[in-house]
């Protein structure tokens, strides 16, 4: 199938995906909450799933643009992740994970975290290939398109300021990071 890619523009509803999963002590730290790396493995699921439906193809995570943990995760919690994408490049795509933890026993919904993954798509070859474009349809969706390019910004301005900070180091002899 290489370079015979669907390439028809997809409304970012097109790739939503909802995943949901009870909580268990084998997901638990030494603290009792859930450990962070279980919310990060799943929500890094979560948004591959989004970045596949979206590329109709295989992706491969290129980075975790931030992931900031707001509330814990408790044993017994029902975890629901709602993963999109944000935001599509030339073959790359970024998509955005809700993680939302339901107290079983109360009810309560709490905002537990938010991710923001990069992706890849790649062909049979593992080279990276085109990605389809990403039609925003609602206010939301156009909010999340742009500070998915505000962060790819931010990416590669700091990407550029450290390839200048280590051009300099070579050039005056340092060898420091």
């Amino acid at each position: 199938m290489d370079g015979q890619w669907d390439l028809t523009p997809r409304p970012a509803s097109a790739s939503s995906v909802v995943l949901t999963q009870l909580m268990e002590v084998t997901d638990a730290n030494v603290l009792g909450n859930v450990h962070g790396g279980v919310l990060m493995r799943l929500a890094d699921t979560a948004a591959a799933l989004a970045a596949m439906k979206h590329t109709g193809g295989v992706c491969v995570t290129v980075s975790v643009d931030e992931m900031l943990f707001r509330e814990p995760v408790h044993v017994g919690d029902l975890v629901t992740l709602r993963a999109i994408v944000n935001q599509v490049g030339t073959t790359s795509l970024e998509c955005g994970v809700r993680i939302v933890a339901e107290r079983l026993r109360t009810g309560e919904l709490v905002h537990a975290s938010t991710a923001y993954f990069v992706y890849v798509a790649i062909d049979d070859q593992g080279r990276p290939r085109p990605v389809p474009p990403l039609v925003a349809e609602s206010a939301e969706e156009r909010r999340r398109q742009k500070e998915a390019t505000l962060r790819r910004e931010a990416r590669m301005a700091h990407k550029k300021e450290i390839e200048r900070h280590r051009e300099a180091e070579r050039s005056t002899g340092s060898s420091a990071g």
